[in-house]
């Protein structure tokens, strides 16, 4: 994790957001249709849940970092009316989008304290526990919860985490409370009704800043080794899972290119197949902090890093500020059935929503759908996102921006 600058407690001012633009079929999150299965063995049907015949089109969308720095706690007390923390209000810009798609999965970078506090920002995180229900009134299904800062409160700290989220109705993926949880994919339900898809989430992290896994607790956090990831998907694929998402903590802090471990390692787990079929149908990047490339690799496509959704302004490795560290990008990939069951669900479309935290007002921005051609900060920094996006080549396999 890198340093951030402390900004003082926000004033409780209104401030105004603007107005998103909502997505086809937008749907509110009390009626979606995502849920945990309590054992992996209540997938359906080990090569794939739906029959090919009956299956429908589903939408995923994956967005990046969650990081509550000491602003964006402040921020959310300001917005709660000395009521406790409110982080709604901050992530109403992405609602839309958000609860827009079928199935959408946050990253959930740190743990969260006690009820009542103390929380800490940078550098050993503890946030409110209300940051599962602003990210549930958002519309978020399922939130990966492996990364480096998972151990910083040690075993405590991700049993109240995972509380939380249960209490919410967020399902999560990377990190657990037993082994036996440790041991069952996540599976979610894109959809509705007894046609919708299977969806397995997995999660891994490239390390712990150094802390130990608890005593007797190998299983707390999910960390990244091939083998592992492989033969997880294959395990959710027959515990019923149509498609695997794989979210992967990884890459180089504040570096816009993919290092060489994350275009070897995501060469590596697309090219793993079983009967043909890849195991492995989507990978999501975090980490990094500044959003990096989409790209289709071995006919999978990889998000290398989507960026920071929340967290607070923050200062490189050079000692300067960088608004870098507030850009991210939501990736959007509407999935369709295969022709025959145990085939392959494709992606038949794929899509990238630029997103920016303003750090002074405390609000996200859809930078797809809000921009005023007049706001050229806005503008400049969409154009900039975009730019990193699609450099390794993704619009020639029709990537596109959406709102």
């Amino acid at each position: 994790m890198t340093k951030r600058i402390r900004q003082s407690t926000v004033a409780a001012v209104a401030v105004l957001l603007a107005a998103a633009t909502a997505c086809t079929g937008q749907q509110s999150p009390a009626t979606r249709d995502a849920a945990r299965t309590p054992a992996a063995g209540q997938g359906g049907g080990g090569a794939g849940g739906v029959g090919a015949d009956k299956a429908r089109a589903f939408t995923l969308l994956a967005s990046g970092d969650v990081l509550p720095h000491s602003s964006v706690i402040d921020r959310a007390a300001a917005d709660a009316g000395g009521l406790g923390y409110d982080f709604r209000p901050m992530l109403a810009g992405a609602e839309p989008v958000v609860s827009g798609a079928d199935l959408a999965i946050c990253h959930m970078e740190t743990v969260y304290g006690e009820d009542g506090g103390p929380y800490t920002g940078y550098p050993a995180f503890k946030s409110p526990p209300e940051v599962a229900k602003g990210l549930r009134a958002t519309g978020f299904d399922s939130c990966s919860t492996a990364s480096n800062h998972t151990l910083d409160d040690g075993a405590g700290g991700i049993r109240r985490t995972l509380d939380a989220l249960d209490a919410a109705g967020i399902a999560h993926a990377g990190s657990a409370r037993s082994a036996a949880e440790a041991a069952r994919p996540t599976l979610l339900r894109a959809g509705s009704g007894k046609h919708a898809a299977k969806v397995a989430h997995l999660a891994y992290t490239y390390g712990t800043n150094d802390f130990p896994l608890p005593p007797g607790q190998p299983w707390a956090v999910n960390l990244i080794d091939e083998q592992k990831i492989v033969a997880d998907a294959r395990a959710a694929r027959r515990a019923g899972a149509d498609v695997v998402a794989v979210s992967l903590h990884w890459g180089t802090e504040w570096q816009d290119e993919p290092d060489e471990k994350q275009l070897d390692l995501g060469r590596r787990l697309t090219a793993a197949t079983s009967a043909g079929r890849p195991d492995i149908d989507l990978i999501l990047g975090t980490h990094a902090h500044v959003p990096q490339a989409y790209e289709k690799v071995n006919g999978t496509w990889i998000i290398y890093g989507m960026g920071d959704q929340i967290a607070g302004a923050m200062i490189n490795y050079e000692g300067a500020q960088d608004p870098r560290g507030n850009q991210s990008s939501m990736g959007r990939f509407t999935f369709e059935p295969p022709a025959k069951p145990g085939e392959r669900w494709t992606v038949k479309k794929a899509e990238f929503v630029p997103q920016w935290y303003d750090t002074v007002a405390g609000r996200v921005v859809n930078l797809a759908a809000a921009v005023d051609e007049g706001a050229d900060q806005q503008r400049e920094v969409r154009d900039r996102i975009r730019a990193v996006v699609l450099g390794r080549g993704a619009a020639e396999d029709d990537l596109l921006m959406g709102k």
